[in-house]
């Protein structure tokens, strides 16, 4: 029995060719495709991007910054709305650290019944734990603006306080020069609370002079008041330069020791860093209405 003969698979010089190609071409097209596939994504190893533009400039970034302003130029002063969304939002808007929500009626209610004074107070001074001025300085925002954001929060949540008078134009300029006269050995403290009481009485509005003998204002508790938010409480919301604080009675306790004639004559006359009827033209009897409206708080 004979076997049949082997066939190869190449019979013509033409297919020796073709496979001789192939041999070379197929795995050359193979490392092409894998060569591709490797490269088709950018890998980024650790490090190497530390040259980057961006990490270069955050490197080299100087540590303190100047801010250049024209002390000459005119204050700006920001809304209610601009201080509560830059500082007390933070805790106002969700309640946080049992702080009163806003808009939330039912938390400010009992606030708001203690008077605009006394929520002006606790926002300058601090409370629980809120940290005095929501942990701004004076150069961050003024009194005035401070007042702003309470009267914009509490008129959000039930109140209907009116919208707190501006400083004067040039209590910013008495401020710089306060500081500036300031004695060489002052502490930083005392300089800055010189300078708020300085812009304080630059504050002051300056009314006409009252006629000799000028009977007392009709509604005495509401010209008090009005004197006491107007000039007052410049120093007496924050205790300025050691002015006894509205509604703290440890401060007011020695002071009422005295007849309230002598309390009354400090008010007209001055005393210590409190200048004449605190740097006002106000009236005698106005003066002394602020005065029992500021002493009826502490009793």
């Amino acid at each position: 029995m004979s076997e049949a003969p082997h066939g190869a698979p190449i019979k013509t010089p033409g297919q020796l060719i073709a496979a001789i190609i192939a041999s070379f071409a197929v795995p050359i097209v193979i490392i092409v495709l894998l060569v591709i596939y490797v490269d088709n994504s950018t890998r980024t190893g650790a490090g190497t991007d530390s040259l980057s533009d961006a990490e270069v400039s955050a490197r080299i970034k100087p540590f303190a910054q100047v801010d250049i302003r024209d002390a000459n130029a005119p204050r700006v002063y920001k809304t209610g709305e601009e201080v509560y969304k830059a500082v007390c939002s933070a805790c106002h808007a969700s309640g946080a650290a049992g702080a009163p929500k806003f808009t939330n009626t039912a938390d400010w209610a009992p606030r708001i019944a203690q008077g605009f004074d006394t929520l002006l107070h606790t926002a300058l001074t601090g409370k629980g734990a809120m940290p005095a001025r929501g942990g701004t300085s004076p150069d961050d925002y003024s009194d005035f603006e401070i007042a702003r954001a309470v009267a914009y929060m509490a008129n959000n949540s039930g109140a209907s306080f009116p919208e707190p008078a501006q400083p004067a134009a040039g209590a910013a300029a008495a401020a710089s020069g306060a500081a500036a006269a300031a004695p060489a050995g002052a502490s930083d403290a005392g300089a800055a609370q010189a300078a708020a009481a300085m812009a304080a009485m630059a504050s002051v509005p300056q009314a006409a002079a009252p006629a000799a003998g000028g009977a007392q204002s009709a509604d005495a508790s509401q010209a008090g008041k009005a004197l006491y938010q107007q000039v007052c409480q410049a120093c007496h919301a924050a205790g300025v330069l050691n002015a006894p604080k509205f509604g703290d009675k440890d401060a007011w306790a020695p002071r009422l020791k005295d007849s309230m004639d002598t309390v009354y004559n400090y008010a007209l006359h001055g005393k210590g860093a409190m200048p004449p009827k605190g740097g006002s033209t106000a009236s005698d009897a106005d003066v002394k209405a602020a005065v029992d409206y500021m002493v009826s708080a502490v009793k």
